[in-house]
C-alpha cells in the first residue's frame, strides 16, 4: 500500500542520493562532484583575491581577443571575480604600472563576452547574475605612489587594490624578506590614510612582520592579507604570525589562503588537504568570518607555463622562498580547482553557509565595506 508516509520515505532517500551521489559535471574534465558541491558553487560569489587571469610574460598574451576554449574554461570555473595583480617596482614603476592596467583593461574590453571590469563590489554581484567574471585592478606593490596624491589618481583609473610593499623595502615600508623590518614609514602612512580617504583597499600580503602589524593599527578601516599562509603551520618569512591575523580581524579584515606549494607545506606531499588546514586553523584561531581564498595562480597555475618563463620566475625571487620541483599544489592546479575545494570543505564538516563565506562572501563583505 502507498502512503504519505512511504512517500515522504523514499523522497527522503533520493535526495540522500543526489547529494552524496557523484556526478561528471564536465565533459572536458574525467572529475566527479557531488550535486552538492554543484549547488554550493552555483550559489556562491566565489572571489579569488590573487587570482591573474593569465601567468604570461608576452605581451602578446593580451592582444586580441580570447579562444573559444579559453572563454569556455573561464565561463565553467566557478570563479565569479579575480584579483588581478602584479607586482610593479624599481625606477619604471609608475611606467610599468599603467602599461599594466592599459594592457588588462584593453583585454578584458575586448573579451566583453566573458569579462566586466569593477568599479565597486556590486559588480561583483552583478556579474554573477550575468554569468561573467568580474575583474578587480588591483597592484602587489605601491611604489608607483611617488606621492599621496597618486593614490587618488590611480583609484580613477580604476585601481582598487594595493599592496604596500613587495618582498623588499620601499619608501612604505619592508618585505617580507628584508633581514630587517623597521616597520610602516612616515610616507607608508600618508599613502595608508589616502588609500582609506578613496576607498582603495590596503594588503599586506608580502610584508614584513612589523609592517603588517603597523599598517592594521595605522588603518582605520578593516585591510586584508589577499594571499598568504599561517606561520603556525609552516616557518616561512612570507607566511603570517597568529599575532598578525588575530589583529587583522579584530578590525574586520580578512585573509585569503594561498595555493604556491611552498607556502602550504614544507615536505612531501603537499596537496589540496593540507591547503584547507590553513583554513581551519584560520577559523579556529579567529572566526569562519575572517578568511578566504586567495591562490596566487591563474586558472592553470604555474608549472605548465612555458620553459622559459618558468625559469625567469623563479630567478627573481631570492633563495629564502625555498622554490621546489613544482609551484602549484596537488588537485587545485587545474581550471575547475574551486569544485575540488568545496568538495574538500564539506569533507571537513563545513556547513553550506561556511563554505559560501569562504569562497567569496567574507571577501565581498570586506569589498563592499571599503570601495566607495
Amino acid at each position: 500500500m502507498i502512503t504519505r508516509r512511504s512517500v515522504l520515505k523514499s523522497a527522503a532517500a533520493a535526495t540522500v542520493l543526489i547529494n552524496t551521489g557523484q556526478y561528471q559535471a564536465f565533459a572536458d574534465s574525467p572529475v566527479k562532484y557531488s550535486a552538492k558541491t554543484m549547488r554550493a558553487v552555483e550559489r556562491a560569489l566565489v572571489i579569488d583575491m590573487l587570482g591573474p587571469l593569465k601567468i604570461n610574460f608576452a605581451p602578446e598574451a593580451y592582444a586580441g581577443r580570447m579562444t573559444d576554449a579559453e572563454a569556455e574554461m573561464f565561463r565553467t570555473s566557478g570563479i565569479t571575480a579575480f584579483h588581478n595583480s602584479i607586482g610593479t617596482g624599481g625606477p619604471s614603476a609608475v611606467e610599468d604600472t599603467l602599461s599594466f592596467i592599459a594592457a588588462w583593461q584593453g583585454y578584458v574590453g575586448r573579451n566583453s563576452h566573458v569579462f566586466t571590469l569593477v568599479n565597486t563590489a556590486a559588480d561583483i554581484d552583478r556579474a554573477k547574475a550575468e554569468r561573467k567574471v568580474a575583474v578587480i585592478t588591483g597592484l602587489q606593490n605601491s611604489e608607483h605612489f611617488r606621492k599621496k596624491e597618486d593614490v587618488k589618481a590611480f583609484y580613477q583609473l580604476g585601481q582598487r587594490c594595493s599592496q604596500l610593499t613587495y618582498n623588499a623595502q620601499n619608501l612604505l615600508g619592508s618585505g617580507s624578506t628584508e633581514r630587517v623590518d623597521g616597520g610602516v614609514t612616515d610616507f607608508g602612512v600618508e599613502i595608508i590614510q589616502a588609500m582609506n580617504e578613496v576607498g582603495m583597499l590596503v594588503d599586506v600580503s608580502h610584508c614584513g612582520d612589523k609592517t603588517t602589524l603597523d599598517a592594521i593599527e595605522i588603518s582605520p578601516k578593516p585591510i586584508a592579507i589577499t594571499h598568504s599562509n599561517c606561520r603556525a603551520l609552516l616557518d616561512h618569512p612570507r607566511l603570517k604570525s597568529d599575532e598578525a591575523i588575530r589583529k587583522l580581524a579584530a578590525k574586520g579584515g580578512v585573509m585569503g589562503i594561498t595555493a604556491v606549494r611552498m607556502f602550504v607545506r614544507d615536505k612531501e606531499p603537499t596537496t589540496l588537504e593540507h591547503f584547507v588546514d590553513h583554513i581551519d586553523h584560520v577559523v579556529k584561531l579567529v572566526g569562519i568570518e575572517h578568511v578566504g581564498i586567495g591562490s596566487d595562480a591563474d586558472l592553470n597555475g604555474y608549472d605548465d607555463m612555458p620553459p622559459d618563463q618558468l625559469k625567469m620566475l623563479r630567478g627573481s625571487y631570492k633563495a629564502s622562498y625555498g622554490f621546489r620541483d613544482k609551484i602549484d599544489i596537488e588537485g587545485f592546479d587545474h581550471p575547475k580547482k574551486v569544485f575540488d575545494l568545496t568538495e574538500a570543505l564539506f569533507r571537513r564538516g563545513y556547513s553550506e553557509q561556511n563554505v559560501l563565506a569562504v569562497l567569496g562572501g567574507n571577501f565581498r563583505r570586506l569589498l563592499g565595506s571599503t570601495w566607495l
